[in-house]
Formats: structure tokens, C-alpha cells, sequence
């Protein structure tokens, strides 16, 4: 896959990310390749119904859940993408809107589908840090540790 037709999947996974709804998810196998990896700080699956899992727990714990690219670095079959998460947490505050920074590097097949999505990003600093028992918990031990 040449760098402009990695351009071209780069743009369809922002432009479904940036609009995705519960509803979307039926449509997961437009921008995932059938035998997709995917990896983030919780979960490490293999195939399209296990990545579709991970996205229907995100959208019933969360609410307001939509994702904003930053920046975007590709090259021949692969790119680097940072993002913010914006959501709230339905259990926890939930008027509440919270951020989360990361980053994704991803690899497209022929195809121009996602075979490989792995996101980086800090969950003790973006999110245990920032909820109310556990943040100042975490807090501590960072001032303690550093």
C-alpha cells in the first residue's frame, strides 16, 4: 500500500471515529480487516467481533464518548494518529466531561482495512488519577515516587 492510498485509509477511520455512534458498529468491518488486532491499555483482542466487544462496553459505561485528531503521521501501509477522547463516565459524575490524550499506530492491509490498531496512551495519569477515590490515591504515590 502505497502512502497515498494509506492517506485515503487514514481519512475514512477519522471520518468514521469522529462521527462513531452505538450504531456504527455494524459497520466495523468497513475500516477493520476480518482477522484485525487490536491492542489498548485494557484489552488485547484478535477479529472484528472482539473489537466490536471492546466498543460496546465503551458505549455502555460512557456516554458523550467522541474522539478529535491532532496530528497524523503516515507512510507506506501505516501511520501514527494522536487524538482526544472526550466522554463522561454514566456511574461516576455524570454530568462531568472528561479528556483522555493518546496516540494509535496502525498498519492497513491491501485492502485499506485496519489489521493492526494499537492505542498508547497513560490510564494512571488520564484516568484513575481523575476519579474522586483513587485520584488522590495516585497523586500521592506520584509526589512520593518522584
Amino acid at each position: 500500500m502505497n502512502t497515498l492510498d494509506t492517506r485515503a485509509a487514514v481519512a475514512r477511520v477519522r471520518a468514521y471515529y469522529e462521527r462513531l455512534q452505538p450504531g456504527d458498529l455494524a459497520r466495523l468491518a468497513e475500516v477493520y480487516a476480518p482477522h484485525a488486532y487490536f491492542r489498548d491499555p485494557f484489552n488485547e483482542v484478535r477479529g472484528i467481533d472482539e473489537v466490536s466487544r471492546i466498543f460496546r462496553q465503551m458505549f455502555e459505561h460512557l456516554d458523550d464518548c467522541r474522539f478529535t485528531f491532532r496530528d497524523a503521521v503516515i507512510d507506506d501501509g501505516s501511520a501514527m494518529l494522536t487524538w482526544d477522547m472526550t466522554f463522561r463516565i454514566r456511574r461516576l459524575r455524570p454530568r462531568e466531561s472528561r479528556t483522555i490524550h493518546g496516540a494509535t499506530h496502525l498498519k492497513f492491509d491491501a485492502a485499506g482495512r485496519i489489521a493492526y490498531h494499537r492505542d498508547y496512551w497513560d490510564a494512571a495519569e488520564e484516568l484513575y488519577a481523575k476519579l474522586p477515590l483513587i485520584g488522590p490515591v495516585m497523586r500521592w504515590l506520584r509526589r512520593r515516587m518522584g
